[in-house]
């Protein structure tokens, strides 16, 4: 066991300590840049900063709820074929480290929450570490609200950037971020259910509820819902723009792409990490790239 940490950590180039704030999943948090990039506010020195904070308290409230999380859940990581190997399943940091490490994270997150200027985003992340506290304690053992709780955790960071920078956001963005997220952790539960099988149950109880044709009709509804809200959402930002009209349009063609590979990724039973999916599936990057260019094409058009 400890072999398998070590290995893990030394492919990763990064000791114990750092290896178990899962630096891999503050890929999540970029979402906070995405209000002030619609609002194209990222050419001003204050707006970047202010994101800047936001991606900043968000890494560290969410590195803080990672190692709470693993606290509380060191008996079942234990019995999980790659889990096991976290830090702090494995030994290799003390549960008394962890702690104290969580501690200064959640302050950390909340100073740079201050350093913003903007109560409300101090609020948002309240919201994001109480959730995430009573998610790690409790709501996870609940069927249906623990997807729903983690979903929630990708709309708070989305709401999040717009509050920081203090810029409008599109209800029908959010209505995509919501459903988007629904769609992978419904994912990453089916992959789960069907990899461990029986055992599923014994790492995470709520799997005991699930079965296999439902998780699979909530990952069709999310999916449906996630493709037909961002084709609402660009066709409503067109219609608000002069000259980048077609461009924004056109930017639901990657858009509903990537789903779909996304699901095909499911299907393959390789999406119980998605963040292993985006930083490894080359088609993905590409589509999220052909995505970047038509959207800021028709923003600078627009």
């Amino acid at each position: 066991m400890g072999d398998g940490v070590s290995t893990v950590s030394a492919r990763a180039g990064l000791p114990p300590a750092l290896v178990a704030l899962r630096p891999k999943q503050w890929l999540k948090n970029v979402l906070v840049f995405a209000a002030p990039a619609a609002a194209e506010v990222l050419d001003q020195r204050t707006a970047v900063v202010d994101a800047l904070l936001a991606f900043g308290a968000f890494c560290a409230g969410a590195s803080a709820i990672y190692l709470v999380n693993d606290l509380l859940d060191v008996e079942a990581d234990r019995r999980h074929p790659t889990k096991r190997y976290r830090p702090i399943a494995s030994g290799t940091l003390a549960p008394a480290t962890a702690w104290v490490m969580a501690v200064v994270l959640a302050v950390a997150s909340v100073v740079l929450a201050l350093l913003t200027g903007e109560p409300t985003f101090l609020l948002v992340i309240a919201i994001y570490v109480v959730t995430s506290v009573v998610y790690s304690w409790w709501l996870k053992h609940e069927p249906i609200i623990d997807l729903v709780v983690v979903a929630s955790g990708f709309l708070l960071r989305a709401i999040g950037g717009a509050v920081a920078v203090d810029v409008p956001v599109s209800s029908w963005f959010l209505i995509v971020i919501s459903f988007g997220s629904l769609f992978v952790v419904a994912g990453k539960r089916l992959v789960e259910l069907e990899e461990m099988g029986d055992d599923a149950v014994h790492v995470r109880p709520t799997l005991d509820h699930y079965t296999v044709p439902f998780l699979r009709f909530v990952l069709a509804v999310a999916c449906t819902a996630t493709a037909v809200a961002y084709c609402i959402f660009a066709f409503e930002r067109a219609g608000l723009s002069a000259d980048g009209s077609v461009w924004f349009q056109l930017s639901a063609i990657p858009v509903v792409t990537a789903l779909l590979r996304y699901a095909l990724a499911v299907e393959a039973g390789e999406a119980a990490a998605p963040e292993d999916v985006f930083t490894k599936d080359r088609t993905l990057q590409i589509l999220g790239l052909i995505w970047a260019v038509l959207f800021g094409v028709g923003l600078l058009r627009g």
